[in-house]
């Protein structure tokens, strides 16, 4: 069977440097918490050929274009309902995987904000993670308060994981080159099983103060709570780039008592 042609409005790029692979399969640390891993976007199964050798993993395959899935079943023909050809996306992860697992992949930078929010959408069974962004979103995921990367992703992830910016990798080592450099992150989910405070709101609040991120929070949040409820408290006259994930929890926390009064 021929190669797989990459296609452009799925923002694929196949990796073709089998050191690079390594490395980011090497990303996982496999702590024991988890056996089972899922792949997203194996395009010509560069990682799925390292994953698959790995001992005590097991290992699920997924991919939206129907060429690749082709061509991965006849390249992996013992996989069988372990490759799965659809949208990872749309995909109900708890009806595959009922317990703990790990993902792993070289994401489309098209859709890698929505990647990242699927994985916090079941952060409770997606233990750890090993992705390769586009750099600057990888940057922005891992920036800390006080940076003009520092956003919504960097608190929303940072609340519910460990993170760690691993390496870049240039654009020559994919067919075809992107016009961008990538970054390899891995996210390892932190013993808080819930936020000490209301988490509906908290999502609000980080999401609500960067949305305008130039105005302070007691302008920012002023639809999330009408601004005669807000008291001066220190933080309603900073900016959300300046909070760190821990005030962010204490003003959620602040907020909740406010609007309970």
């Amino acid at each position: 069977m021929g190669l797989v042609k990459a296609k452009k409005h799925l923002g694929q790029h196949f990796l073709t440097d089998k050191k690079i692979a390594e490395k980011i399969v090497d990303g996982l640390v496999h702590t024991g918490k988890y056996h089972q891993v899922l792949e997203v976007g194996p395009g010509m199964g560069i990682l799925s050929d390292i994953l698959l050798s790995r001992e005590n993993l097991e290992i699920y395959l997924i991919d939206i274009d129907v060429e690749s899935i082709a061509f991965l079943a006849n390249k992996y023909p013992q996989l069988g309902n372990r490759l799965i050809s659809g949208d990872f996306l749309k995909l109900d992860l708890t009806t595959i995987f009922p317990g703990k697992f790990a993902v792993i992949g070289n994401f489309p930078y098209n859709i890698s904000s929505q990647i990242l929010f699927k994985i916090l959408e079941h952060k409770d069974n997606v233990v750890e993670m090993v992705g390769m962004f586009q750099k600057e979103v990888a940057e922005r995921c891992a920036s800390k308060s006080g940076t003009k990367e520092y956003g919504i992703l960097s608190v929303l992830i940072q609340a519910y994981y460990d993170i760690e910016y691993l390496f870049t990798v240039k654009p020559g080592t994919f067919n075809p080159p992107p016009k961008v450099n990538s970054g390899v992150i891995r996210l390892s989910r932190n013993e808080m099983e819930t936020l000490p405070c209301d988490e509906k709101l908290f999502w609000r609040t980080v999401k609500g103060g960067f949305n305008q991120r130039r105005k302070t929070l007691r302008n920012a949040l002023s639809g999330t709570i009408p601004k005669d409820k807000m008291d001066n408290h220190p933080f309603f006259n900073k900016r959300a780039e300046q909070l760190s994930v821990e005030d962010f929890i204490t003003l959620t926390q602040h907020l909740t008592h406010l609007t309970q009064a």
